[in-house]
């Protein structure tokens, strides 16, 4: 019955959202681009929180003072489920946007308001696709917005963290934006460890100190991947 309610309030959510585009297409047209991006945000920070609601799920967020107001971060969090844009989305109340998987632009009201977000979609078997996401999540931080990255480059669908993958930090590097650690622990068990069937669960989601990578030790600079790897393994531990 969960299943069932979950997913019959999730479509009748977007086509209540439609009305939502609609005022947002007369903002773009009447209004000012900062009260547009506002109401977008408020928007979608809703929507995440009541899908999340709707599991009958309890959230524990720990270390929010992590995270630098006025300025733009990346974020990069292990990725346990469908459920960590959401659950990140609708509880971290930072506009940003995700670097995602291509499959998502095949979700049509879905892969609307996640480019309204500034999402980029990535296909993970094109090289040159990757390249050019990567470039276009570059450029969205240096315009001082922020932007989630899951290293691991696919859902774990369980507790044990994936390897992060080389020049997942990319973005980082090139905008020298802080990083800031994320560590999501519990969000497979919303659907994933039940076969795709929607059932509560507690999560807990940790977000470390801000890493500057410009401050880091020259040996340390190095190895930027394992270092926030190991960084975001210690607090999905804790």
């Amino acid at each position: 019955m969960r299943t069932i309610f979950w997913f019959t309030y999730f479509w009748i959510y977007q086509v209540v959202a439609l009305f939502f585009l609609m005022r947002i297409c007369f903002l773009k047209k009447f209004s000012t681009p900062d009260k547009t991006s506002a109401y977008i945000h408020k928007v979608t920070h809703n929507w995440a929180k009541s899908m999340v609601k709707a599991t009958g799920s309890t959230i524990t967020i720990n270390g929010l003072e992590n995270i630098p107001k006025n300025e733009p971060v990346l974020f990069v969090s292990n990725h346990q489920g469908n459920f960590d844009i959401p659950l990140l989305m609708g509880f971290i109340d930072k506009p940003k946007g995700f670097m995602a998987k291509i499959e998502l632009t095949k979700l049509p009201l879905v892969h609307t308001w996640m480019k309204l977000i500034r999402c980029v979609f990535m296909d993970r078997n094109d090289l040159r696709q990757t390249l050019k996401a990567m470039n276009e999540g570059i450029q969205i931080l240096k315009s001082g917005y922020s932007m989630v990255i899951f290293p691991e480059g696919t859902r774990s669908k369980g507790a044990p963290m994936g390897e992060f993958k080389k020049g997942s930090l990319r973005l980082a590097v090139k905008t020298e934006v802080p990083v800031i650690p994320i560590a999501i622990n519990g969000s497979y068990k919303m659907m994933e460890a039940n076969g795709f069937k929607i059932r509560p669960s507690h999560i807990n989601i940790n977000i470390g100190n801000p890493i500057i990578l410009t401050d880091l030790p020259k040996d340390e600079a190095k190895n930027t991947v394992s270092l926030v790897e190991n960084t975001v393994r210690d607090l999905l531990e804790n």
